[in-house]
């Protein structure tokens, strides 16, 4: 009968259910790829080898996860992070590489699938630093009414460090400050920055120290007047020099005195600057002169004034030259014609004047020929620094006789 043997099959089903529920319950949850819903921005890395700067834009990546969803429903945007794979790329490659982006996740369960883009392209750079001198540079006119004396800065010069690329490209740093209403002098305390050739702000340098102190006076513009700085030179140089520049610190200043008195003054000389017998770039410190009495310098009592020289460059001749044989054998003599032969050298003029008797030689290379008839270049041979600018003739005729 079919129900003779009920319990026991009512028992198997109920074993069967049992089993696939067990085996349901620990079956491993179902997992599923996905975009994550939104970009991670590079970061910029922490670990870069000292020395090194990472130059570019990192920009942001997107990211596909794996897992389930309800571990997938529980990421944030502050449960990824995603950063240069530094390790693998070549410091000491200067030019732009692209490095991997590595991106890591913080929620339990959940996995990065990929990361679009891979990679970012940068520049990994050596850090190298220039010493500048701060100038001052103002935002703005002072009140109606004034001028702006000479500024003073402190310190006058800082150290920029940064990539060498950005190093490079300074040709300025400014100490930028603006004036007020009120008529008092400006001190201020600015942060020096870095410009390029266009004036545009170059970023991600390092200034130390990062705060100079800029003093500027203010002064009434009916009692000051600025005018340039002439340097008072005296003497000549030596003999076969001449002057090729003349460079003075500070090149204007700013004069202070009645109107009266300033009317007249369009410079201010040096005290005399002895150059006699000169023969190398010197410098000189040398005291501002009054242009006028009741006049006075607002800031710069003296100058630095440095004169470069460098020698002048003629020509001599030597009309009567004896033709000289080198390397000739033993056992052989040497006959030219013409026996002699004309020449002019170039050189510093004192170099030339200086050349004794003897030291401009023409010769001819006999070295390895035996006895003959040979027509042969002259070679001219003088002291360092001097050039034949011309031989007459060029080539003699070598006859060489055995003694």
């Amino acid at each position: 009968m079919a129900t003779a043997d009920f319990p026991l099959k009512l028992t198997a089903v109920l074993i069967a259910v049992i089993f696939w529920v067990v085996t349901f319950l620990s079956a491993p949850p179902t997992e599923i790829v996905q975009d994550y819903g939104g970009r991670v921005a590079v970061e910029r890395p922490d670990a870069v080898p000292a020395g090194y700067v990472v130059q570019g834009q990192l920009g942001d990546v997107g990211v596909r996860l794996r897992g389930t969803p309800a571990a997938l429903a529980n990421v944030v945007a502050s449960d990824l992070h995603a950063t240069l794979d530094l390790p693998v790329a070549d410091i000491h490659n200067a030019d732009p590489q692209d490095v991997p982006v590595r991106v890591v996740v913080a929620t339990a369960d959940v996995k990065v699938e990929s990361r679009t883009p891979a990679t970012v392209t940068v520049r990994i750079e050596p850090i190298t630093s220039r010493d500048l001198a701060v100038q001052a540079r103002f935002a703005n006119s002072p009140p109606a009414g004034t001028v702006a004396g000479d500024p003073a800065i402190t310190p006058s010069q800082v150290r920029v460090s940064g990539a060498a690329s950005q190093v490079a490209r300074i040709t300025a740093l400014f100490a930028t400050v603006g004036f007020g209403d009120a008529v008092t002098d400006l001190v201020q305390s600015v942060q020096p920055r870095a410009v390029d050739a266009s004036g545009t702000t170059i970023d991600g340098l390092t200034v130390d120290p990062a705060v100079v102190q800029l003093t500027v006076p203010v002064l009434p513009t009916a009692t000051t007047r600025t005018v340039p700085v002439v340097p008072a030179l005296r003497g000549a140089v030596a003999a076969g020099y001449w002057i090729t520049r003349v460079t003075i610190d500070p090149t204007v200043v700013t004069v202070r005195g009645e109107g009266a008195a300033l009317s007249n003054i369009d410079q201010v000389s040096t005290g005399a600057i002895d150059v006699s017998g000169l023969g190398a770039d010197r410098t000189f410190q040398v005291a501002l002169l009054l242009p006028a009495e009741g006049t006075s310098l607002v800031k710069a009592a003296e100058a630095t004034v440095t004169v470069s020289v460098a020698p002048l460059t003629g020509s001599r001749a030597f009309p009567v030259l004896a033709v000289e044989a080198s390397g000739l054998g033993s056992g052989f003599v040497a006959e030219f014609d013409p026996p002699s032969i004309s020449a002019v050298v170039a050189g510093p003029v004192p170099a030339l004047s200086g050349i004794a008797q003897g030291q401009i030689v023409a010769t001819v290379d006999a070295t390895g020929k035996g006895a003959g008839t040979y027509v042969m270049d002259v070679v001219l041979r003088g002291p360092a620094g001097i050039t034949a600018q011309s031989v007459q003739p060029a080539r003699v005729t070598l006859t060489i006789r055995a003694r």
